[in-house]
């Protein structure tokens, strides 16, 4: 295996993982702002008070994306699967 393969296949894997985990971090990201914004504005300074919304909503956005999520990782292992023999020789 090339100095290059080995490049490229990291680089796919890192932009795979990207791909995947965006729609997740997102989600909870903007869960978190707008619990931060709420508790500003009515100062509650529970920090607990995060916790169960983002929870819920990473729970409700692997449930909507988890199907997807899976047929991009198994597209993925499957190309990695069928490159073997062009790595190896």
């Amino acid at each position: 295996m090339s100095l290059g393969t080995a490049i490229q296949l990291a680089r796919s894997s890192v932009l795979q993982i990207l791909i995947i985990a965006s729609p997740i971090l997102i989600i909870a990201m903007a869960v978190g702002l707008i619990i931060s914004i709420l508790q500003a504005t009515t100062s509650i300074q529970e920090q607990t008070l995060t916790f169960v919304p983002k929870i819920a909503a990473i729970l409700l956005a692997l449930f909507l994306f988890g199907p997807w999520m899976a047929s991009l990782l198994v597209a993925f292992t499957e190309s990695l699967f069928a490159q073997i023999p062009a790595i190896v020789r």
